[in-house]
């Protein structure tokens, strides 16, 4: 398919965020207001955002980072980016300022922050983020995973990676077999839309499945991508269907240059809403990560009617 494109306006926004969209998820894209396509090719409001204030990093993340690249926000775990590279990167990212540079995550700084997680004893559980960490190459991401689970005070390994929705082929039988040797190991994934369950998608959360590593996905809404209910409502029972037990709904975290995705709370709660009276294990969490740091907080719909005492 051949897509309605301004190749000049798509070399302005890349001189600032780059894009890439691997030839498996440009497959997805079926015509051009797809919310797949929406999701991967890059639109002139990143560049002409000026909400914000400017701020690519209004979650303070940086100010978090005792180390290059490793967030400490909570005090039992931190979040560890050890790659700046994704298999496609999306345009709703809340770390553009970061995502796309291949220099940003060095074997040095990887190094840096398995250092500091093995100082500070008080640390159970590291988040292993990026960038995609499933798109390094196998050895690199097995010399980390050695280097995280021989510490001792490290009792929990969770993976953050888009991955299995945007380039399932990734998900090699190496790659699982090298995965299943460090359980207690998590997975979370990332699909916005049930047009991204394939069978291809299905065949890679299988097979991590079956080697025993649980899996949940973390959806953000996005206006004019997912935020309806039927949509939302689909995509968490599809999710189901391949072995993801869905487990956030993301409010937007908005950074400069993804303000247009934007969606308002109150089309969150009515998502929710929508959601009650199927499985409940259809049913994931609505999180908002508040702004300067504060860390992410539930957010659920209001259903008390009566005084409680009279029930």
């Amino acid at each position: 398919m051949i897509l309605p494109l301004d190749k000049s306006r798509i070399e302005r926004i890349i001189n600032f965020y780059p894009m890439r969209i691997n030839p498996y998820y440009l497959s997805l894209i079926k015509h051009a207001n797809c919310p797949i396509g929406k999701q991967a090719i890059p639109d002139i409001r990143e560049i002409d955002d000026v909400n914000i204030a400017g701020n690519p990093d209004p979650l303070c993340e940086e100010i978090q980072s005792p180390v290059t690249n490793l967030i400490h926000r909570y005090p039992d775990r931190v979040l560890f980016m050890v790659s700046a590279e994704c298999a496609m990167y999306c345009r709703f990212c809340m770390r553009k300022r970061k995502v796309g540079y291949p220099s940003v995550v060095t074997d040095e700084t990887r190094n840096i922050g398995i250092e500091y997680i093995k100082n500070n004893k008080h640390i159970q559980e590291v988040v292993i983020s990026g960038g995609d960490p499933l798109l390094l190459e196998d050895q690199i991401l097995d010399y980390i995973l050695k280097g995280l689970r021989s510490i001792d005070h490290i009792e929990i390994l969770r993976i953050h990676s888009r991955v299995p929705c945007t380039l399932p082929q990734r998900i090699t039988k190496d790659l699982v077999d090298m995965l299943r040797q460090y359980h207690p190991l998590f997975i979370n994934i990332h699909f916005n839309h049930p047009d991204e369950i394939t069978k291809e998608a299905s065949l890679a959360c299988g097979a991590l499945s079956d080697a025993g590593i649980p899996l949940g996905c973390q959806t953000v809404l996005l206006n004019g991508v997912n935020n309806e209910q039927n949509i939302i409502k689909t995509l968490m029972k599809k999710l189901l269907t391949i072995r993801v037990r869905p487990y956030y709904i993301h409010q937007l975290d908005v950074v400069r240059g993804n303000h247009h995705f934007k969606t308002t709370i109150e089309d969150g709660l009515d998502i929710m809403q929508s959601l009650y009276g199927i499985s409940g294990l259809c049913v994931p969490q609505y999180m908002i990560d508040l702004p300067g740091g504060g860390g992410k907080v539930p957010l659920l719909p209001q259903y008390l009617k009566y005084d409680a005492v009279n029930i």
